[in-house]
């Protein structure tokens, strides 16, 4: 029986370094059960840890895209030539019914070119709509009204939408309906951490950055308003707590960091602690372990894998409340809003927080990830989706 040819297209490379696409990819491959289905995974060359044209990544096939650096463009860019790629290989090997899984919605407008070049194959193209991207403040008006054209036009084409957040189902079915989308929801993974022996590499963390175990209040995420730094830091700094806040983020928005410091006077406040960003993953995760409490301030998009990892392995989590955190969270974390003193009050609150309650938040927390977002369950599905024909 031939191999059921899936090619993935959105993240940014193999194996993963970034962000939650690059993660899903990499437990997707890695994790591989049903060897019926060959992964075809594009990488960007600039990215990748291996320059060749093609290479192997497990069971998976990875190819090199180069794109050029030309603003907020390249993501585009870089789709549209993976796809174009993907093109070249189904009609020069003659590939049957193979799935074409897009992440994100950033090429709408090219999308049904290369479907009608491809249907005489019977491929079949998939797509995560990701979250409201034509939301972030990050992006001018015009780019704003591209990834909303680009959303829509790819909900229409699109054969299957697999959405992350049943918020984001939900939004697609109701606000696409004239399209009649064919959906369905399917989350992204996570682990449970265990606790093990601190590594020198945390000591050093400690020490660099003056802060104590279970000490510190923990915000990771990336450096952009929709994620709530001004509610964050204004509403610690009205906090009573001792503890200080270590905020893991690159801050290369300098214009936003000198308006949030002009609106908070976070500078102000040395229990503040911006500590810069944190890429080793082991260390982050003891870093997440050793917090007293996790703030997640995010507000757009869907199901968000730093939330994922959080619940995974912080005692406490508050949350931004907003139906994608809930829909994760349920009764494992505690809610904040914009409202004035809503979040310092929440503080303030779990500061007194007896350790058996914080104990049941801890265990409720990694009982959700480990009903609801186990990875090896999560790859199992989308064989399931995948490979139709699997017994």
């Amino acid at each position: 029986m031939d191999k059921k040819s899936v090619f993935i297209i959105g993240s940014k490379g193999t194996p993963a370094k970034y962000g939650g696409f690059e993660t899903f990819v990499d437990n997707l491959v890695s994790r591989q059960k049903n060897m019926n289905i060959q992964y075809f995974v594009a990488c960007r060359r600039d990215l990748s840890s291996n320059k060749e044209d093609t290479y192997p990544y497990s069971q998976a096939q990875c190819f090199n895209i180069d794109v050029p650096d030309i603003g907020p463009a390249k993501a585009i860019i870089y789709d549209v030539r993976a796809l174009a790629w993907t093109t070249r290989y189904i009609q020069e090997n003659s590939v049957k019914d193979a799935i074409v899984y897009i992440l994100a919605c950033r090429m709408g407008p090219f999308l049904d070119h290369y479907r009608r070049k491809l249907k005489k194959f019977g491929t079949k193209f998939y797509v995560n709509p990701d979250g409201h991207e034509w939301l972030r403040d990050k992006w001018s008006y015009p780019i704003k009204r591209y990834w909303k054209f680009s959303e829509r036009l790819m909900v229409k084409h699109a054969d299957l939408l697999i959405c992350d957040s049943q918020h984001i189902e939900l939004y697609v079915r109701d606000t696409y309906k004239r399209y009649k989308p064919n959906t369905m929801y399917l989350s992204y993974g996570s682990t449970i951490s265990k606790r093990g022996s601190d590594s020198i590499e945390l000591e050093k963390w400690y020490k660099t950055h003056g802060i104590k175990p279970n000490q510190y209040y923990l915000i990771v995420g990336r450096f952009v308003p929709e994620n709530n730094y001004k509610t964050m830091l204004s509403e610690f700094s009205k906090s009573k707590t001792n503890r200080c806040l270590a905020i893991v983020t690159g801050v290369d928005n300098l214009k936003f960091f000198d308006q949030l410091k002009k609106e908070t006077n976070f500078d102000k406040d040395a229990r503040i602690k911006f500590v810069g960003t944190v890429y080793d993953k082991k260390l982050l995760t003891q870093i997440r372990e050793h917090a007293f409490a996790y703030i997640h301030g995010h507000e757009v998009g869907g199901t968000n894998p730093s939330l994922l990892e959080a619940l995974g392995t912080t005692q406490l989590n508050l949350l931004f409340d907003v139906g994608f955190n809930r829909e994760v969270g349920k009764e494992g974390a505690i809610y904040w809003t914009k409202e004035l003193n809503s979040l310092s009050r929440k503080i303030n609150m779990i500061e007194k927080m007896p350790k058996d309650k914080i104990d049941v938040f801890a265990k409720e927390s990694k009982a959700i990830i480990a009903k609801n977002f186990n990875w090896n369950s999560i790859v199992d599905q989308y064989e399931d989706v995948f490979d139709e024909h699997r017994s």
